[in-house]
């Protein structure tokens, strides 16, 4: 769950208005509705401020990142081609057989 929803999931858990949150965690009400909309990220700390004020907590978990990492993808695309240029070639009339490269 990404820290909008958490935020929002406390609020209304609690029953309480996005001003009374602001309130109770020292903060304004357009952070909130900025935390909740997704516009603006909060700090670790100040996620945490505010579940605590909303009566929630933060459970921490990581995970690696799977986007993919595009210059890594650049550099082995690159270091393929040029070792494919080294690679005896063979008439186009013969295929070549391969596994399936996994994507």
């Amino acid at each position: 769950m990404d820290a909008a929803a958490a935020i929002r999931n406390a609020r209304l858990a609690a029953g309480l208005s996005k001003r009374e949150l602001a309130r109770r965690a020292s903060t304004s009400p357009a952070a909130i509705v900025a935390y909740e909309r997704g516009t603006r990220g909060p700090t670790l700390p100040t996620l945490t401020r505010i579940l605590a004020a909303a009566g929630a907590r933060a459970d921490l978990t990581v995970r690696p990142d799977r986007r993919p990492d595009r210059e890594l993808a650049g550099r082995t695309l690159a270091d393929v081609l040029e070792l494919a240029e080294h690679l005896p070639h063979r008439r186009a009339a013969r295929r070549l057989a391969f596994p399936p490269l996994p994507r």
